[in-house]
């Protein structure tokens, strides 16, 4: 070949080349058109200017061709575009894992043949995954928690006979029997099936992958046995079956998984013994709860040499715990609770000084608590209730500076509470009840500032109650119930402005009842009977927004306040015989003080009645020409019919002749909102609702009364009256009356000025909420639902819990509001549901998308998602989440680390509360879980939020393999009525 022609070759090669580069580049930017990130770092680089093997996240191989594309963990919204991505021939990586994309993935997927990794993990995308048979050489598919849904094509995994990694884990994909595909693919070390909706058995064919280190597929809706050719897979590290319907033994031959360190099969329906566990000798973690296990904990779990999670809780185990448990490993956490376990407990479990939770609740332990507990440094849970355990406490166990509850209830345990609280400067719940615990409780109680709960009730405690209780600023519950504490009652409890339950009975208490706690502004419940109280009842009393007042049995004498001398009240003053009542009939009708004379009164009389006849003509005339004038006419000529709930101090007509345009102050779905300024001063606010026909039409007179059914079709207004008229709670709103006609209906309500949740957070005129009265908003609110679904003996569902249903006092408490779409769980009905479909977009849960049911998780679900407004200061709809997108999708997309949690708390929110900020952020994640029966119940939350406060929660402690975080999770949620 001749020169020229070499060196036309050499040209034509390079012009080839350099059209291929340029391809890529524009290949490239077309990506970066198409996606963006809040860090604009990330594409810095990709430019006109720059070669496409220098861009970030980009790798090229030797013949400088686009061979991997690594962009996960990098904030980027925005769609794929597969068309384009996989024309780059050389392309064997694609990874775009943890981001917030979105969007359909196309079918053009199936033209990058040459991948071998593909991570499209936690993201947002949307519809179901396309077929991608030809994906042969594919090694690592990541697809988990990526939005997809519907119909997973299985029958595209035949082809992929190369695949060390299968992760499909989370998502609502139609449900199906465990893929037959999946058994193909016998080079698998890593198999993430967990809650996609899988039923039916696990086949036995399981044992053919032995290949497997990670077997995960929990949170499905399997069923049968655990097959005996699970214990074929002798490398296996992780076997994760929780959360499924499981039955039988665990299978003969299980004890051939001696690799195994980590095994979850909690929350099944397995019996039988624990023998085959004895033998899994490199145990790491052993989560089997909520079972049927029988006989004994195996002896040989005693010499595991690195066992640091053992949670064996709802079962029915017997005989005693191994007693050298816990005791070679740095270990963290037992939970043995709810069995019938006996003997002592375990002494050594934090002789490496590492264990953060020591559970062992409602077994029958016997025995002293081992001092060797002293020493615990990091202990934060230390709960032993309900068990046969006598002796003292071991002294320094008070003061552990990291403990966040302690609980001994019922047991029968001696001693005092020692000075060394003081310095369980972490310390919020103290739960001691029913033991035989005496003396004087230290003064230094009150330096325990984190304090919340404390539950002394029949115990042998004497001497005065400490004087310095006020300085426990968080306090909300306060039970000393059947002691001997004497003295007088302290006035500093008036600086507790979190105490709601206040129960100091059958006591020795003497001297006056302080007014000052008629300041409290969220008591509920108020119960000082059985002392030696004496002298009047505090007027201040009358403010208070009680459920229960008990002040029977004591030495009160004088008036017993009108406003207290209520139906509500009954034997609430009972055993007072110096006490009198001008209403309450079983009481001394009380003497005037003084007497006017017979002349002058009638004299006085007949003044006022002149005078007032001659004002109400006036007014009256005056009133009917302006009423005429701009009163809704559609409330003239009707026939009203009043119904109180509590207490009245105003007409009806004072009412209706306040519903007009200048009191409007808000709309709803289901009527106006108008407030009302009563003639003493006091406001109102007054919700007007039409009466509808079932095609929701105004119903004239003659419209036959809507049927209603089970979970059908109810009014709006008699279901909001049905529901508020029977709610006695600090945290509800209060309904005074009903007033209704044919055509339309109001509700009289207190007025609360400070408007709505919503309005503090997102409206134009916000106003900032420093993070303490987020805090306390989150906690009142939560304790609000939690009264609904668990203080009747039916849960009520809200049903549209909501931020602007959240409405603030003048303390910035806060009521939860708008009833009209909650339901009471009727007997008759679906055991656990409503079919009704209600609730607002952004807030609904996503189990509506495939069905009608509605329960009481519904309603965590949506309180989940206030609570990520109050930590992120967003609303759950906006445009930067992206297509189809909403705040949980936002907030779980983003919490990947410590790091990118703590980015997401609002930016005026300070520094220092962040990470607090961030724990609760964490339990909202927890309220939204995607199924259901993952949420914890409101009584749960409400426990979590407590302990979240201030920096003390441990229920969502994170490990890099997950299993603490769902530990401590299903423990708070498990335990929580204990507390």
């Amino acid at each position: 070949m001749s020169p020229a022609s070499c060196s036309l070759c050499v040209f034509l090669f390079l012009s080839i080349f350099s059209c291929i580069k340029s391809d890529e580049l524009q290949i490239l930017l077309t990506l970066k058109a198409a996606i963006g990130g809040l860090d604009t770092d990330v594409f810095y680089s990709w430019s006109l200017n720059n070669h496409v093997c220098n861009f970030t996240g980009v790798t090229c191989n030797s013949h400088n061709s686009v061979k991997e594309i690594e962009l996960s963990h990098q904030q980027l919204t925005g769609t794929l575009p597969f068309d384009s991505i996989c024309q780059l021939q050389s392309l064997d990586k694609l990874s775009f894992g943890f981001n917030s994309l979105y969007g359909t993935i196309s079918k053009e997927l199936n033209n990058c043949i040459n991948l071998q990794y593909l991570d499209l993990a936690n993201n947002g995308f949307s519809g179901s995954f396309p077929s991608v048979s030809s994906l042969s050489e594919l090694r690592y598919f990541y697809l988990n928690n990526s939005g997809c849904s519907g119909d997973f094509p299985w029958a595209s995994l035949e082809n992929m006979t190369n695949l060390v990694v299968l992760s499909l884990g989370d998502h609502n994909f139609t449900p199906a029997p465990f893929p037959n595909q999946v058994l193909e693919l016998t080079k698998l070390n890593w198999l993430y099936l967990s809650n996609c909706s899988l039923q039916g058995q696990i086949p036995a064919e399981i044992g053919i992958l032995g290949e497997l280190i990670d077997l995960e597929l929990s949170e499905n809706n399997l069923t049968g046995e655990i097959p005996p050719e699970i214990g074929k897979l002798s490398k296996l590290w992780q076997l994760e079956l929780y959360q499924n319907r499981l039955t039988g033994q665990l299978p003969v031959g299980l004890r051939n998984l001696t690799n195994l360190q980590f095994f979850d099969a909690s929350t099944n329906f397995l019996e039988g013994n624990l023998s085959e566990v004895g033998f899994l000798t490199n145990l790491v973690s052993l989560q089997l709860f909520e079972n049927q296990f029988s006989g004994e904990v195996p002896a040989e779990l005693g010499q595991f040499k690195k066992l640091v999670n053992l949670s064996l809780f709802s079962n029915q185990l017997t005989g005693p715990l191994p007693k050298e448990l816990g005791s070679w490993a740095e270990f963290d956490f037992i939970d043995v609770s709810e069995n019938l376990l006996t003997g002592p407990i375990p002494p050594d479990m934090c002789k490496k000084g590492t264990m953060k939770a020591l559970l062992m609740l409602q077994n029958k332990f016997t025995g002293e608590i081992p001092a060797s507990y002293e020493n615990c440094l990091t202990l934060q849970r230390f709960r032993v209730s309900n068990n046969s355990l006598t002796g003292t406490m071991p002294a320094e166990i008070w003061g552990l500076p990291h403990l966040n509850i302690i609980d001994i209830e019922l047991n029968q345990i001696e001693g005092p509470i020692t000075r060394d609280i003081g310095k369980a400067k972490a310390l919020a719940q103290l739960f001691v009840a029913n033991n035989r615990l005496s003396g004087e409780l230290p003064e230094e109680v009150s330096e325990a500032s984190s304090f919340v709960a404390i539950d002394l009730s029949n115990n042998q405690f004497s001497g005065k109650f400490p004087g310095s209780i006020g300085d426990l600023k968080h306090l909300s519950t306060l039970k000393l119930k059947n002691n001997m504490f004497s003295g007088s009652i302290p006035e500093s409890l008036g600086s507790c402005k979190s105490l709601s339950d206040l129960n100091m009975a059958r006591n020795l208490f003497s001297g006056q009842i302080p007014s000052v706690l008629g300041s409290l502004p969220t008591l509920n419940t108020l119960n000082i009977s059985e002392n030696q109280l004496s002298g009047q009842i505090p007027a201040s009393l009358s403010s208070l927004r009680l459920v229960i007042l008990d002040l029977s049995n004591n030495r009160l004498t004088g008036r017993i306040p009108e406003s207290l001398s209520i139906e509500a009240y009954n034997g609430s003053f009972a055993g007072n015989s110096g006490l009198c009542s001008e209403t309450i009939s079983s009481f001394k009708r009380c003497s005037q003080k003084s007497k006017i004379s017979k002349d002058v009164l009638t004299l006085i009389i007949c003044f006022a009645l002149g005078t007032s006849i001659l004002l109400v003509s006036y007014a009256c005339f005056f009133f009917f020409k302006k009423r005429e004038k701009d009163q809704d006419p559609s409330l003239k000529e009707e026939s009203w019919n009043i119904k109180p709930f509590r207490e009245l101090i105003f007409s009806e007509d004072e009412i209706i002749d306040s519903i007009k345009q200048e009191n409007l102050i808000g709309k709803g779905g289901s009527g106006n909102v108008y407030k009302v300024m009563l003639s003493s001063g006091r406001e109102l606010a007054v919700k007007h609702i039409w009466n509808t026909d079932a095609k929701g039409h105004k119903r004239s007179r003659s419209t036959t009364p809507i049927l209603r059914k089970c979970g059908g079709n109810s009014q709006e207004f008699d279901a909001e009256v049905q529901t508020l008229s029977s709610i006695r709670h600090v945290n509800v709103v209060k309904l005074y009356c009903s007033v209704t006609s044919e055509d339309s209906s109001l509700l009289v309500y207190e007025y609360l000025p400070n408007g709505s949740l919503w309005d503090r957070l997102h409206t134009s005129r916000k106003m900032e909420l420093d993070w303490e009265t987020r805090y306390e908003i989150a906690v009142g609110a939560a304790k609000g639902l939690e009264y609904l679904h668990h203080g009747f003996i039916r849960p009520v569902i809200h049903r549209d819990v909501k931020s602007s249903n959240i409405l603030l006092d003048e303390f910035l408490k806060p009521r939860i509001a708008d009833f009209g779409l909650a339901k009471i769980v009727q007997a008759n009905c679906t055991k656990d549901s409503s079919h009704i479909i209600a609730g607002t977009h952004g807030y609904i849960a996503p189990e509506y998308g495939y069905t009608s049911k509605v329960n009481e998780k519904s309603d965590v679900y949506s309180f989940g998602v206030v609570l990520m407004e109050l930590v992120t200061g967003k609303r759950p709809i906006e445009p930067e989440y992206g297509e189809n997108r909403d705040v949980v999708n936002w907030v779980c997309s983003n919490f990947s680390s410590k790091k990118s949690v703590i980015s997401l708390v609002d930016s005026r929110i300070p520094e220092v509360f962040k990470e607090d900020a961030a724990e609760i952020l964490r339990i909202a994640v927890l309220c939204t879980a995607r199924q259901p029966i993952q949420r914890p119940t409101m009584r749960s939350v409400v426990q979590m939020l407590e302990e979240a406060e201030p920096c003390t929660f441990v229920g969502m402690v994170i490990d890099k393999d997950g299993t603490t975080e769902k530990i401590e999770a299903k423990e708070n949620e498990k335990n929580n009525s204990n507390a």
